[in-house]
């Protein structure tokens, strides 16, 4: 074997396997339950430009929320452990409460979590119908999803680990307005977003999602990136793409040469596996992200020498 061979091995061990076939049922009731949690949030915390209040990060055994104050005068965090598959509601005076991450309905979740919340003294009222997919079942009606695989979990968060980890590095190279690194919920999906300082047109809407979230998210220019764990392409897979779209940017010319540009996504995609058999997958995965945000950047005719390092 040479030395090359035995790099990829071991990059295909610190990026998991994740064929999507094998955990769209957890997936799905995954992505329900991580919209329950991240309302929960959108309900008590204030408004940030772009919705960056909503969002979920990564950690050493999950997602959080990070703290959410309450009216109370106390704060509280609701955390994903998908190591022990549980999910950690913690307070700021100290108490806590656990409830199992296994196969069971929406509904019970979202019935259990709120009850748990309740006997904290930290009622919380939410809009429970789920956003960005179609069709939806208010949570506390569903119980057509049920599936949770804990192998599956635990591999996806494995994958958001090494994604976060690179997602900031590469946000590191920029001196400009820039996101974090955050987990949307409802289109559950990592991404960091890089802005040129220039207002945008008004963005003309997303299926299933209200314009006004659109437009808040979209008001000003700018280059995103981040990860999708499958749905909608049927396999994971990285994203890059620019809002608005400079006219050339399908035709560039981008590196590697797995990654391609979709024009019915309008987006450049590069499949996660490709990432993950690469011999270097991080050099590989940050050229993708470089050459995309490049192009969005060169055919935007954005100011590079002031917001690059």
């Amino acid at each position: 074997m040479t030395d090359e061979q035995r790099r990829a091995v071991v990059s295909r061990e610190i990026w998991p396997e994740l064929p999507f076939e094998a955990w769209q049922d957890t997936y799905d009731t995954l992505q329900l339950w991580t919209q329950i949690v991240g309302k929960v949030r959108l309900a008590k915390a204030p408004m940030m430009n772009h919705w960056w209040q909503v969002p979920l990060y990564v950690t050493s055994r999950g997602l959080t929320t990070s703290p959410i104050p309450h009216e109370s005068g106390r704060c509280f965090q609701i955390d994903f452990d998908f190591i022990d598959h549980r999910l950690l509601i913690e307070v700021n005076d100290g108490r806590t409460e656990r409830l199992p991450l296994a196969p069971r309905p929406v509904a019970d979740f979202h019935r259990e979590l709120m009850d748990r919340l309740k006997a904290l003294g930290l009622e919380v009222r939410i809009w429970t119908t789920p956003v960005e997919i179609p069709d939806p079942i208010p949570f506390e009606h569903d119980r057509e999803h049920a599936a949770y695989d804990a192998r599956c979990a635990h591999q996806f968060w494995r994958a958001l680990v090494e994604v976060d980890r690179v997602l900031k590095q590469f946000r590191s190279w920029f001196l400009g307005k820039a996101s974090p690194v955050h987990f949307f919920w409802g289109s559950f999906d990592m991404a960091v977003t890089r802005f040129s300082g220039r207002l945008a047109p008004p963005h003309p809407g997303a299926p299933n999602l209200a314009d006004r979230v659109t437009r808040e998210a979209y008001s000003h220019e700018v280059s995103s990136c981040g990860f999708w764990p499958g749905k909608g392409l049927g396999q994971p897979a990285f994203y890059s793409y620019a809002y608005p779209e400079p006219a050339g940017l399908p035709d560039a010319q981008i590196i590697p040469g797995a990654g391609y540009y979709s024009r019915e996504l309008h987006e450049f995609i590069l499949p996660y596996d490709a990432v993950r058999q690469a011999a270097a997958p991080d050099q590989f995965l940050l050229e993708f992200l470089a050459s995309t945000y490049a192009a969005a950047a060169d055919f935007g005719h954005w100011d590079r020498a002031v917001l690059e390092r």
